[in-house]
């Protein structure tokens, strides 16, 4: 349990970094404002244009008589636009991630830079890497997709679908936002996608605190644009204890066996010989 509060402390500690280096800050505000505004037109133009849509995919329905006409496409077009909510709400960060990646990818270096130590570097032109992070959204979304249409389902549970299935949901969807934000850091130190899903399930607990408060936060409007620079430097920060845990316990098993190789290249200590004892008074040498 000490881990989620630990991953709570990084999502903290990033926050925290970027307001005291405000330049960062406001870099890391430009890829989420320039996908902002984008989602914001699309939306709209949907909002528009929805019920054209829904006219133009239910002709079947043009003879029906008032009010089971209106109800019909009044029902989908509804559901055409929450939909694209939907959609917008669990794509943000994976194109705000695409968006930015030169942005990000300095902040995650500095935030590297700024905690000591190596400062990894993937060495991979920029059109590879945005393939890369296409790519691997990509893979993320459907594995999403998929856990919501399953979540869905077992939505219909009594009791257990209005309790247990709402968290089961929120822990699914911060455990995959943790893992698109600390990509940035781990695809440097040049860890594939399955490589860091098998380095995030080991730390599950660390993962969530991390990533289950930003994805509370992000459910309030505007949020995620403004707490998106934080969560880049949280995330390098979770990234490094990840990597370092493993690090360490690769030094620790290397240093176990130096004593033993020293020990067959060395000679045996001599064993010191005590000094004979001296002769008890009254007797003769001789």
């Amino acid at each position: 349990m000490r881990d989620l509060g630990v991953g709570f402390g990084y999502l903290i500690k990033g926050q925290r970094w970027v307001v005291r280096h405000g330049r960062w800050l406001g870099i890391g505000l430009l890829p989420g404002l320039i996908t902002l505004v984008l989602y914001a037109g699309a939306l709209v133009g949907l909002g528009f244009g929805a019920d054209d849509f829904v006219d133009w995919a239910t002709p079947f329905a043009d003879d029906w008589s008032s009010p089971w006409l209106g109800l019909l496409r009044n029902t989908l077009t509804a559901l055409v636009f929450v939909f694209g909510v939907f959609l917008a709400v669990i794509t943000f960060t994976a194109v705000t991630l695409l968006v930015g990646q030169p942005f990000y990818e300095s902040l995650s270096e500095e935030v590297d830079r700024a905690e000591g130590g190596e400062v990894p570097e993937s060495g991979l032109p920029l059109w590879r890497e945005l393939w890369i992070s296409a790519r691997d959204s990509v893979r993320i979304l459907v594995r999403v997709l998929l856990y919501a249409v399953l979540l869905f389902a077992l939505g219909f549970v009594p009791v257990a679908g209005q309790t247990v299935v709402p968290v089961l949901g929120f822990c699914v969807t911060g455990y995959f936002l943790a893992e698109e934000l600390t990509a940035v850091a781990l695809q440097r130190r040049g860890l594939v996608l399955k490589d860091r899903l098998v380095l995030l399930r080991g730390r599950r607990l660390l993962t969530l605190g991390f990533g289950v408060p930003l994805g509370l936060a992000f459910l309030v409007p505007f949020v995620a644009v403004f707490l998106m620079p934080g969560a880049v430097a949280g995330a390098t920060l979770l990234a490094r204890d990840l990597v370092g845990a493993d690090d360490s316990d690769d030094e620790d098993d290397d240093g176990d066996e130096e004593p033993d190789d020293a020990d067959d290249g060395a000679d045996p200590a001599p064993v010191p010989v005590p000094p004979p004892a001296p002769p008890a008074p009254g007797t003769n040498e001789n």
